[in-house]
This record gives structure tokens, sequence and C-alpha cells, in this order.
């Protein structure tokens, strides 16, 4: 595998937009579930799956640093019983501007981590509240400086468009605000209201006054432009980066690579197979404790859906999808299984050959989805 994905399903407030698998952190069994974890990559290992080459740990939520630095410090002692950190190319944790501390940030570089993903999606304090956020723009400010203190230099920051009552001017001074801090990494998503969320409640009582759709277009291109005056290269649809420090594990997914996921509710991709596991915590870890991984589901992966992932996933980047990659992958040009599709596609100015690559046009860019089904059958 290249990449381990290690879910923290722990949080101090539950954000408006958020579907992933989380609860609310008070009186959880976090010290239990942080063990549990320990005992899966255990038992990951005891069916002889390696964890040598591995290239990128990304800790995710929920919220990692929802968890106190004694707790911090033992899951990644934990992590470094497997993986061999200092062998990492990268080592990212998800986190909240106002639950990263200072003696969290010296637990967080003396374990290893040396990229951090700091969830600020807005820099207005209205906005803020609004989305459920509870820290303040200060607050994203003051971690990014603390972080440089302790030595972090890779740092990312999120930022969401086309939130409730979003104007054009919150987003672009959220964009001025967050370019100002110079960061090497900037990810920017559109809000998608995702079933089982509050926004979702909110939406089918018609109280959810989102921008539309001419105004969320005009925002993600706002964001391309905004970065692109400051020297941020967009190499994935919704990523900005400095040259040289674009998202290692991230690319991982988009190359449609191997992962391991780890932990409850975790998603991994190993030996063509796609898997999820159990979600609930108290399961979880009650399948770990008998000796069994925590596996809810099995995908085997055909070669015909693999093919697919390579085009819808690959095209995300700007550099595309390899020709000469996808025969050695899979035996087969990629004219040969997708040259009606892409031909229709050039044509409709939404993707465009340069060299032996396809990438999405800048039209593409902003019509990607309808570009993706095409690959889908």
């Amino acid at each position: 595998m290249r990449g381990m994905y290690i879910h923290i399903p722990f949080c101090h407030q539950i954000c408006h937009y958020c579907d992933f698998n989380k609860v609310f952190f008070k009186n959880q069994p976090v010290d239990e579930y942080i063990e549990s974890m320990g005992k899966e990559l255990t038992l990951m290992q005891d069916e002889g799956i390696s964890f040598k080459g591995v290239e990128t740990v990304f800790l995710g939520g929920g919220t990692p640093t929802s968890l106190s630095e004694k707790q911090l410090d033992r899951l990644l002692s934990i992590i470094q019983e497997h993986v061999d950190v200092k062998a990492l190319k990268e080592f990212s944790t998800e986190a909240n501007p106002d639950e990263l501390t200072l003696g969290k940030l010296r637990v967080l570089k003396d374990g290893g981590v040396n990229r951090l993903s700091i969830g600020v999606q807005s820099f207005d304090s209205e906005m803020l509240t609004k989305i459920g956020r509870t820290h303040s723009p200060g607050d994203a400010e003051r971690v990014v400086a603390d972080a440089r203190k302790v030595g972090f230099e890779n740092i990312s920051i999120d930022l969401i468009y086309g939130l409730p009552g979003q104007s054009r001017m919150q987003w672009e001074d959220t964009l001025i605000k967050a370019t100002e801090l110079n960061l090497p990494h900037y990810s920017g998503y559109s809000l998608i209201v995702e079933p089982k969320t509050v926004f979702y409640n909110l939406m089918n009582k018609g109280k959810l006054p989102l921008p539309g759709e001419d105004m969320e277009a005009e925002m993600f291109h706002m964001l391309i432009d905004h970065m692109e005056k400051n020297g941020r290269e967009q190499y994935e649809i919704s990523n900005f980066s400095l040259p040289g420090l674009q998202s290692i594990h991230n690319k991982i997914y988009w190359e449609n690579d191997t992962y391991a996921g780890v932990g409850a509710g975790a998603h991994g991709y190993l030996m063509g197979n796609r898997y999820s596991n159990i979600g609930p915590i108290a399961k979880y870890m009650e399948k770990v404790d008998s000796g069994l991984r925590p596996i809810q589901n099995t995908h085997i992966v055909t070669n015909v859906e693999s093919m697919e992932e390579e085009l819808f996933l690959g095209l995300r980047m700007s550099e595309g999808v390899s020709s000469a990659l996808f025969q050695k992958k899979f035996g087969k040009a990629l004219d040969e299984v997708y040259g009606t599709t892409l031909e229709s596609l050039v044509q409709s100015g939404l993707v465009e050959r340069v060299g032996e690559r396809i990438k999405l046009t800048k039209i593409g860019v902003f019509r990607g989805n309808e570009v993706f089904q095409q690959f889908l059958n």
C-alpha cells in the first residue's frame, strides 16, 4: 500500500454540513478506541498485510485534534509501532483552529506529523456561526502563527463556497485573508448538502438560502483566479499549491492507488478490494476485541470498474490521465476502451489531448461531473 488513512470519529461540535462518521466527544470511550485501532493494525499485519513502503499517513475525522495531548501522544506512539514514520514522505492531520493548542502542536511535531490540514472554511465570523463552526477568524490566524513557531512549514487550509446566504463579497474577503497567510497549500470546495445533516433538514424545510448554480460557478472562478494570481497552481479541481507541495496522500486517491483505512467507518483499497469498516464505535471495538478485522463491506473491483476509476479520478488532476500508464496497468490502449467517448468530449471542448495525456479543458474543469459521468456504466 502507498497510504494509510486513520479515522478519529470524535467531535466537540458537529458542523451543519458534515456527513462523515462522527459522534460527540463527551462520554465516548476515546482511550479504548485508540487502543482498538492499534489492535486493528496488528490484525492487518497478522493477515500478511505489509506496512513496509507506506508513503503517507493521514489522520482524519471527525476531528483528530479533539483528542487531548495525552491521547494524541498515545495514538502517535501506536502508529509508530506499526509504521516507519521517519520514512514517510508525508504525515498529515486534519485540525480545527480552536482546538490546536501549542501543546498539541508540539505533540504532533514530536510524533512525526509534518503536514497540517486546517478546517478554516471561512474568514467571516457570521458565516462560521451559520455553518456550525466554533472558531473565529482570529483563531485561524493564531493557529497558523503557532504552527510556524513549532516548526510546521507544510500547512494547508480548507475553504468552502456556495454557503447559505454567502455573498460574492464575503467569499472574496475570505480568499484575500486566506492568501495573506501565505500558505503553501489551499483547498476550496463547493458546499454539497448531504443527507443526515443539519443543512439537509433545513433544505427540505425550505430554510436553506443557497446562492444558486450561477453564483456558485462564479465563486469557483474567483477561487481559481485568486489562487493563480497568488502563485498557487491548480493541480486538482479543488486543490492549489506552490510547486512541489501538492498533497501526496490525496494524490494516492486520485491516482487510483492502494491505501489502508483504519478505524470506525474508514474506507480502504487493498489487493483489488475496496472495503469499509463498521461505523458504530462500540460495534467496531467489539469486533476488534474478538480478534477479527472490523470490516462491514467489501467489493472486489472488476477490471472495468478499475478502468472507469482511472479516468474519473485521474481527470480531476491538472496533469490528467496518461495513456502509457493506462496501457501498462490494464493491457489495453486507452482509445481502444474509451476512444468514442473521448472523441465526443474533445469535440465538445471539455477534454483535450496533450501529448500522450488526456486532460480537462478550462471549460471541462467547470463541468467536471458531466465529464466523469461519461466513464460510468
